[in-house]
């Protein structure tokens, strides 16, 4: 082979290298930042916890029998401790997460859950190890309903 072709075989290569690192350390710089989110004028916004407490407005009140809450039903150590549903919430390890979730297989922003009108809804946030509803994948925003279960890493939480 002649060495002008070897030459530009390695520049291809180098090339292709930096790029990986460069992807790899994009996805790491991700992972640690601090979640965002765009408001409704299309800019960034760092994320502000809407917290269990969100008052609600009065024209939204809850319908009997309507979705109030996430409870967590696995693991047995965290069995029981509700979430109280806001009109948009991110669950993950983040601390600037609503529901903060220590769990290794959780990504930091993992997902979101929301209203969207009267029909509550959950979203996989692009996480690593996914978000399950009644061990389904979510592969989109999908509607949720009383009783569903929603599975991230290893925590599952039941819709109530």
């Amino acid at each position: 082979m002649p060495e002008q072709l070897l030459t530009v075989l390695k520049i291809c290569l180098l090339i292709l290298l930096y790029l990986f690192f460069l992807r790899v350390l994009r996805a790491v710089w991700a992972e640690v930042q601090e979640p965002v989110a765009a408001d409704s004028g299309g800019s960034l916004r760092a994320r502000t916890p809407a917290g269990p407490t969100a008052p609600q407005s009065p024209r939204k009140r809850h319908k009997r029998g309507a979705i109030r809450r996430l409870v967590v039903v696995e693991p047995a150590a965290a069995a029981g401790t509700a979430h109280l549903l806001a009109s948009e919430m991110t669950i993950g390890r983040a601390p600037g997460c609503t529901v903060v979730v220590e769990d290794q297989f959780i990504s930091s922003v993992h997902t979101r859950v929301f209203q969207r009108e009267d029909t509550w809804m959950v979203e996989d946030l692009g996480s690593t190890n996914g978000t399950y509803l009644n061990r389904r994948k979510v592969t989109g925003p999908t509607v949720i309903h009383k009783g569903d279960r929603v599975q991230v890493g290893n925590v599952v939480m039941e819709v109530r």
